[in-house]
């Protein structure tokens, strides 16, 4: 009896494992985030359809005072994954943080300011190349490149060609630059930005109206809001471009919404529709 009684707690006890670890293995496969996902379970996505995979490029720079280090980085994690979930059929793979910033020494343009990395060109594109080549290794039919930072966009493009003329229209695998989500935020957002009356000097191209806004609208974190209400004009020499004190997260939901719809909108070029 006593032997009964034991076996059957034992049963009980790993009914109670299995079931306590089943919410979080249905979270980690619905999860558009290759890095929330086990091995076989992106396989059988793969297996069902999904043969997207975006590759979002972020990089580690100054902000000026008031914005983090890592602003393009979480920005481009989570905009990549709306994307994704508006795309269907596509996953989000780890976000490359270590980009070109320019001349380490003599220290040039944003590695004249602590904390900023900068990473050869060449050392950039080899990393690229190689994340697209094992991608289409693992059977994804589409590797999209990403970016959140246009200081890059050269490398993206000629790693893109490069494997293009390699690949050719091979069907199994194509390799993408989508442009579209880093155009979005110098056109269509700027321009709703101008319609609600900011001007250029204002809207700024680095850690300025629009930026900072971006960054308020995606993670409050990103930016010391303390900081921001006493920024003040920026001086030449503080890394800024434009002026960030009028920064909202309402104007930032204007770029959330252009890069999300025209990066889906580019998308449904070189994807069958679904």
């Amino acid at each position: 009896m006593h032997l009964f009684f034991f076996r059957f707690k034992l049963l009980a006890a790993a009914c109670l494992v299995m079931a306590a670890g089943l919410p979080l293995s249905a979270r980690a496969q619905s999860s558009v985030y290759l890095e929330e996902l086990s091995s076989p379970e992106l396989q059988a996505q793969l297996d069902q359809g999904l043969d997207t995979v975006l590759v979002p490029l972020g990089g580690t720079e100054q902000n000026g005072p008031y914005m983090v280090l890592g602003k393009h980085n979480v920005r481009v994690h989570l905009l990549a994954g709306q994307i994704a979930q508006r795309a269907g059929h596509t996953v989000v793979a780890p976000v490359v943080a270590y980009v070109p910033e320019g001349s380490i020494q003599p220290p040039a343009g944003h590695m004249r300011f602590s904390g900023t990395i900068s990473i050869p060109e060449s050392a950039f594109e080899g990393l690229l190349e190689g994340t697209a080549r094992s991608f289409r290794q693992h059977g994804f039919r589409h590797v999209v490149f990403l970016w959140d930072h246009g200081g890059y966009q050269k490398n993206v493009e000629r790693v893109v060609a490069k494997l293009q003329r390699e690949w050719g229209k091979d069907a199994a695998c194509q390799v993408h630059a989508l442009s579209a989500y880093y155009q979005a935020t110098q056109t269509a957002y700027v321009a709703e930005l101008k319609q609600r009356g900011h001007g250029m000097a204002e809207i700024g191209e680095h850690a300025g109206l629009a930026d900072t806004s971006l960054s308020l609208a995606v993670d409050k974190s990103l930016v010391r809001g303390d900081l921001l209400a006493h920024a003040g004009p920026p001086a030449a020499h503080s890394g800024i471009s434009g002026d960030p004190r009028r920064s909202t997260v309402e104007l930032g939901q204007l770029g959330v919404k252009d890069i999300v719809e025209t990066s889906v909108a580019a998308m449904k070029a070189f994807r069958p529709a679904r």
